[in-house]
């Protein structure tokens, strides 16, 4: 290999800069656009229900009264995005069916019936 023979020059890779946070781009929605907008009262047994129903992609006639550990996640997911509250470890150890569901959201959910 010859020594004397000239070095290719290196360019350096043009800079990546992400779109400002006053501007999002169009393809990407900004988060207040894909969040559910906080909703007054409490979630009652057919909107639980449906909300399990969506996890599986399922008839609601198929949910069982017994929340597993899945549709427990699902559920507290649920409620987060709707309503903007967080479940606390004993709300959370209380919730063992859908009957649970409905009295635990209604005793911490503002303006509930």
């Amino acid at each position: 290999m010859n020594s004397s023979a000239p070095h290719p020059s290196i360019t350096p890779p043009p800079a990546v800069t992400s779109p400002s946070p006053a501007s999002p781009s169009p393809a990407s929605p900004s988060v207040a656009s894909v969040q559910s907008p906080s909703v007054p009262g409490s979630p009652g047994r057919a909107e639980i229900v449906d909300w399990l129903a969506a996890l599986g992609d399922r008839p609601a006639g198929e949910v069982r009264e017994r929340i597993d550990s899945m549709e427990l996640a699902w559920l507290v997911h649920q409620v987060e995005q709707r309503y903007m509250i967080e479940l606390d470890d004993d709300q959370l150890d209380r919730i063992r069916t859908i009957g649970d569901a409905v009295a635990v959201l209604a005793e911490v959910i503002p303006g509930h019936g």
